[in-house]
């Protein structure tokens, strides 16, 4: 099986080809090349199979063709711009979001020659917009209030109609918030989610800019890695024609969060948040959603985390060692 991984060097696509590199198969079918891609090239990690990195603009003339190449039979699309800066620079999102998932399904379809790769879209729970019932089934219609969302909303309809057509087979996982996110922080606007617990853990300060009333609906890193694998090598004739699934998460208030966070690393850690409002931030997250009915990807056998606390201690073990500071 060849690979192709496109946002390579993203948080969740470095955990996906480390653990590629450790398991070295998807679904019982052996690995025998991986392609990285990133803007910036992303180290490879040591693997007992090829694994080649490259760097270029997702979105540039030819690329797509660069990277289909050598017909990839698994590709996963985790090159996005995320959801502030797609909202603070529209062209670059709509370019990145949008033009570079189109660009690729469209270098698929010229191929021909019976080429079908299975094609994993990331997406987001950000293509639902207000207003919501009180939980949000994969059937819900999209109707996003970002610039963020309606990109992915787009590449959603993409993906399925060039799977109805035969040209790729293809599903789109809209994925909870993943939390905690190592790192730096970067420019989503649901980066707090993440910072509030990833910098205390480490006795730095972290700024919060919403209310502790608010919900949201989060998943860890490790079981977004378990998410794509298993879209890898399930049968997606099973999913039938609608290709969009909600994948599993805890619905979980901010101060419910901070609970976790004190159970494990005491008050010491809480006290190191510090409430800031930011009405930039408080208007995008207003517009998600926080529930969500997850039972047909429960039903097809993906998996999600048993409570956050458990997504804290994974984020300890993972990134930190497994000890606290």
């Amino acid at each position: 099986m060849k690979v192709l991984i496109l946002g390579a060097g993203g948080m969740v696509g470095r955990k996906l080809s480390a653990q590629l590199a450790i398991t070295g198969e998807i679904g019982g079918a052996h690995i025998t090349h991986v392609t990285l891609h990133d803007v910036i090239a992303a180290p490879p990690p040591i693997a007992t199979f090829p694994v080649v990195s490259l760097a270029s603009d997702f979105s540039g003339e030819g690329v797509a063709d660069e990277l289909i190449a050598n017909r990839p039979d698994l590709i996963v699309v985790l090159a996005s711009i995320v959801s502030g800066e797609a909202e603070q620079d529209f062209e670059k999102g709509y370019r990145i979001n949008l033009d570079g998932t189109r660009l690729l399904l469209e270098a698929i379809r010229l191929v021909g020659n019976g080429y079908r790769p299975r094609v994993i879209f990331s997406s987001s729970i950000a293509v639902f917009g207000a207003p919501f019932p009180e939980v949000i089934a994969d059937d819900y219609f999209t109707t996003p209030l970002t610039s963020y969302g309606t990109q992915k909303a787009i590449c959603e309809l993409l993906i399925s109609d060039y799977t109805k057509r035969g040209f790729v087979d293809g599903v789109s996982l809209r994925f909870p918030t993943l939390v905690v996110r190592p790192g730096l922080p970067n420019k989503a606007a649901s980066g707090f989610f993440s910072n509030i617990i990833r910098e205390p853990l480490v006795g730095k300060a972290a700024v919060l800019p919403v209310g502790l009333e608010v919900r949201h609906w989060v998943a860890s890193p490790r079981a977004a890695i378990k998410f794509i694998i298993h879209a890898a090598s399930m049968d997606l004739n099973a999913i039938g024609p609608r290709r969009s699934l909600n994948m599993p998460g805890l619905c979980i208030s901010v101060g419910e969060m901070i609970d976790g966070l004190r159970e494990v690393a005491g008050q010491k850690a809480v006290d190191l948040i510090h409430y800031q409002p930011d009405e930039f931030i408080q208007k995008i997250v207003a517009g998600w959603p926080v529930n969500f009915d997850a039972k047909r990807a429960l039903a097809l056998g993906f998996e999600g985390d048993s409570d956050f606390v458990s997504i804290i201690r994974a984020h300890i073990d993972e990134e930190l060692g497994g000890q606290l500071l």
